[in-house]
């Protein structure tokens, strides 16, 4: 994919062009510090996706990517240091929405989501086949394997190199780390909420706010669970939309 870094902050923009360079199938095509350079740039060179600072001088990252027209419009993944803007964001149909200081984990996922993205909208999804979300768990209790259903999963705890499953009150404890699940399990239904934990959406009951823009979400069965700001946006927007409910 073509890729451009629009953001009036130097830093801001040499980091996301760092974390690039990671990617093989990501070329870097040009770099902006504001809108105006990158309508000039962009015209002339349209790109395939855009990491876009949602606050800049002169006209703003939303405003930009309103204006360029739905045929036309790149897959955007939107920078901020405020999560007020989530909504916003996903209204755009902004592929996802990372907030400064950049986590590299958020980071990559963001990628993938493009990667995706781009693929439904290539129509690529038609001829390879994607990869269905796992429906079930095998795990390990005394010498039997016991199968434990997705949808009963309420939350997902990080123990290691292993995972914790929670459903109705007990845990069983997966043979596999936390980021090798979040790849696996239904987006529209699990969120991670943390370096440390997964979440299924339609058990959240309430999200309390924290000063430092962290959050705590409450469980139905009253779990508190820690959202750290890097993945609070991801969840408010499933939250908002209502995407796993059901």
């Amino acid at each position: 994919m073509r890729v451009a870094v629009i953001d009036d902050e130097p830093l801001a923009r040499c980091g996301v062009v760092q974390r690039l360079a990671r990617h093989s199938d990501l070329s870097l095509a040009g770099d902006y510090a504001d809108a105006e350079a990158a309508r000039a740039g962009l015209t002339a060179a349209p790109v395939d996706l855009v990491f876009v600072d949602v606050q800049m001088p002169g006209q703003s990252g939303l405003d930009w990517l309103a204006a360029q027209a739905p045929p036309r419009r790149p897959l955007a993944i939107l920078l901020t240091a405020h999560a007020q803007y989530a909504v916003q964001a996903f209204a755009l149909e902004a592929v996802d929405y990372l907030l400064k200081p950049i986590d590299d984990a958020r980071f990559d996922e963001a990628v993938e989501r493009a990667r995706r993205r781009r693929r439904e909208r290539e129509g690529i999804g038609a001829t390879v086949p994607a990869i269905a979300p796992l429906r079930r768990f095998a795990v390990r209790v005394g010498r039997r394997a016991v199968y434990v259903e997705a949808e009963r999963i309420e939350w997902i705890q990080a123990d290691g190199d292993y995972a914790l499953l929670h459903v109705g009150g007990r845990s069983h404890l997966l043979r596999e780390p936390l980021h090798r699940l979040a790849e696996r399990l239904d987006p529209l239904r699990f969120v991670r909420v943390h370096r440390s934990a997964i979440v299924r959406v339609d058990c959240v009951a309430e999200l309390q706010a924290l000063p430092n823009r962290d959050a705590i979400a409450r469980l139905q069965d009253g779990t508190p669970l820690r959202v750290s700001r890097t993945y609070i946006d991801a969840l408010l927007a499933r939250l908002q939309d209502g995407a796993g409910m059901g």
